[in-house]
């Protein structure tokens, strides 16, 4: 029997692209027979049958900020700008163990990795840190971009900007989104993202994992007008660490 129906928040709308505020235990898209997606959310929405495009995945268990084309053309300008890597990107992550950089201090990695066709995985290829001069692939954000188990580059800044007890709160911005990049990239530097259970965390999350888009922005497809997208991360993090949560508020995110 279906379960009630998912919400999704709408930060903004016009003809050709809506934002919203994922939550965590949604898929993006592709989701199996009778399962719920943002795409079919989307697409049941009165009169029904309306183009989406997806443009730009989350993981089922991360929440955030998700932008999605209403039209054919608005999906070829947006899917440009992710190719281009010309959209700005920010994440939250709560994180176990100890972040490799003193409190506020950017670290910047630059690794190579890439993901297997038969596992729920993706992997670092070498050492971390260790990026290969390979061909450019475009991002698999949407999709399928990077090829299965061709290695691609993968590039963030991150730091801390919080601490509390065996957890911290990271700040993340990457240049480009390969499938598990942040939750490997973290996982191999020994702090990996509360909740994940598949790339090593010990806490569990009652919502998902602890990873959160927060801030997005991009060009208007069609008038080229800078849009920024923003979302707090969900309540879960208050209820489960407040003072984490209190770094987010001061910093006004």
């Amino acid at each position: 029997m279906a379960g009630p129906r998912q919400e999704i928040e709408i930060v903004y709308e016009d003809d050709e692209v809506v934002g919203l505020v994922k939550p965590a235990g949604l898929p993006t898209a592709n989701a199996p027979a009778g399962v719920e997606s943002v795409y079919t959310l989307l697409r049941s929405r009165p009169p029904g049958d309306q183009f989406v495009g997806i443009v730009s995945r989350l993981d089922a268990a991360v929440s955030g900020i998700l932008p999605v084309a209403l039209t054919a053309a608005a999906a070829a300008a947006l899917a440009r700008q992710f190719r281009h890597r010309t959209v700005g990107k920010r994440y939250l992550a709560i994180v176990e163990g100890r972040f490799p950089a003193p409190l506020g201090v950017w670290a910047d990695w630059h690794d190579t990795m890439r993901r297997r066709p038969e596992e729920r995985k993706s992997e670092l290829v070498g050492r971390p840190g260790g990026a290969a001069t390979i061909p450019p692939a475009a991002d698999d954000e949407a999709g399928g971009g990077a090829g299965e188990g061709r290695p691609t580059t993968a590039h963030v800044r991150a730091r801390v900007l919080r601490r509390s007890g065996e957890v911290s709160l990271v700040e993340l911005l990457p240049t480009t989104g390969r499938r598990h990049q942040l939750r490997l990239q973290l996982s191999v530097r020994g702090c990996p993202i509360v909740g994940d259970r598949l790339y090593g965390a010990r806490l569990p999350f009652e919502a998902g994992i602890a990873l959160h888009a927060a801030r997005l922005h991009f060009a208007h497809p069609r008038t080229g007008h800078a849009i920024e997208l923003a979302a707090p991360p969900p309540a879960a993090w208050k209820r489960r660490y407040p003072a984490l949560c209190a770094a987010v508020r001061e910093r006004g995110d």
